[in-house]
């Protein structure tokens, strides 16, 4: 039996990001477009293959909310959708339906194996 080199293949329909901050030049930042630092994506290449996935962030919120008649839940999630590579190592620019707060720089993404285009 060979040994498996890096990480164990993960299970899940999910692989994690990292919100870095958002898209922005010398003076100007945009706020509607998130930069992704993906887990095992380090070139331009790789990346291509994210373009057109979902993207969530998921947070817990101070009070209990129920959505759509559905439990009570502190548990909440701003959706997007990955849109372009960024830059040569990896990054990934996201546009979300509500802009990710400031306060999320630095926490994770879920990255969604789905759409499919294989």
């Amino acid at each position: 039996m060979e040994r498996q080199h890096g990480p164990k293949p993960s299970k899940k329909l999910y692989t994690r990001a990292v919100f870095t901050g958002f898209r922005r030049g010398l003076r100007n930042q945009h706020e509607t477009t998130s930069l992704l630092k993906l887990d095992g994506v380090h070139n331009k290449n790789d990346a291509k293959f994210y373009i057109g996935k979902r993207a969530v962030y998921v947070f817990k919120g101070q009070k209990k909310v129920a959505f759509k008649g559905g439990d009570k839940t502190k548990v909440r999630a701003i959706w997007g959708r990955i849109t372009n590579v960024h830059g040569n190592s990896g990054a990934v620019r996201a546009q979300f339906h509500h802009n990710l707060p400031a306060g999320a720089m630095g926490k994770q993404i879920r990255v969604l194996l789905y759409p499919s285009n294989i």
